[in-house]
């Protein structure tokens, strides 16, 4: 069931969404060569907390820390730990913020100083797919042309999304209904109204779309060894269109 959402509500989960844009801020001013994750993983918890917030991902469902940093190769889901970040490479870092009995849900991916060509474009492609699916959010629209949106940018330029893997609704709890995948044909399934709240999240690899679970049971990783990225937005469908509620403003 598709549970629409009251202005206050959105105002709350928009609140949240606040201090998860300061938080993946911070996070990304410390994301350099040398830093251990779980650095990353300490300072998130600290910051939420201090904000009157719980990091939502912490034990959710048995995950074993705050935020989930993913590098490279890695999809979504990576564990924080002794793994050093390096020059060159690609973090993801997805971050959920629980405060007032509702949920936000965002993600963004850091290119570490100089990276090649390619993994910048990546990057660039990913977070550009996210924008160009915001116009779709609107009242009378359908949640596929959300997904058309993001498929038809990313394999313009060459790339593949991610289709084991969707965006979701969010509220009071983590994962509601509907369900958002990034790819499908236009004009399909749910009508979008005015109350529902998404988190829109497409990720994208530079070779095939098909992906394995690590032996840890959590990290999702390309199949193939291909570079991934990640974007995610908790965004609230208005009379006026799309209101993105994951940014510090």
């Amino acid at each position: 069931m598709i549970e629409l959402k009251t202005e206050r509500e959105i105002q709350i989960i928009k609140d949240n969404g606040k201090i998860l844009a300061k938080t993946v801020r911070l996070i990304g001013e410390r994301i350099t060569p040398g830093t251990k994750t779980k650095e990353l993983d300490y300072l998130a918890e600290d910051f939420i907390k201090k904000h009157g917030a719980y990091p939502a991902f912490k034990g959710y469902r048995g995950f074993p820390s705050s935020i989930c940093v993913s590098i490279n190769n890695e999809v979504v889901h990576g564990i924080p730990g002794e793994r050093v970040i390096q020059e060159g490479e690609i973090v993801s870092v997805d971050i959920g913020v629980f405060k007032d009995g509702y949920y936000a849900d965002g993600a963004y991916t850091y290119p570490v100083g100089e990276v090649p060509t390619e993994a910048q474009r990546l990057v660039w492609v990913t977070q550009q797919a996210l924008e160009s699916a915001l116009p779709f959010v609107r009242e009378g629209g359908y949640l596929s042309d959300i997904s058309f949106a993001i498929q038809s940018f990313v394999e313009e330029n060459g790339f593949s999304v991610v289709r084991d893997l969707v965006g979701h609704g969010i509220g009071k709890r983590m994962h509601e209904e509907p369900q958002i995948p990034n790819f499908g044909a236009p004009g399909q399934g749910v009508m979008l109204k005015k109350g529902m709240v998404l988190a829109i999240e497409p990720m994208v690899n530079v070779g095939s779309y098909e992906i394995d679970t690590r032996d840890d049971h959590w990290t999702i990783v390309t199949r193939d060894g291909s570079l991934s990225a990640h974007f995610e937005h908790t965004v609230a469908v208005t009379e006026n269109g799309a209101e993105v509620l994951t940014v510090d403003s």
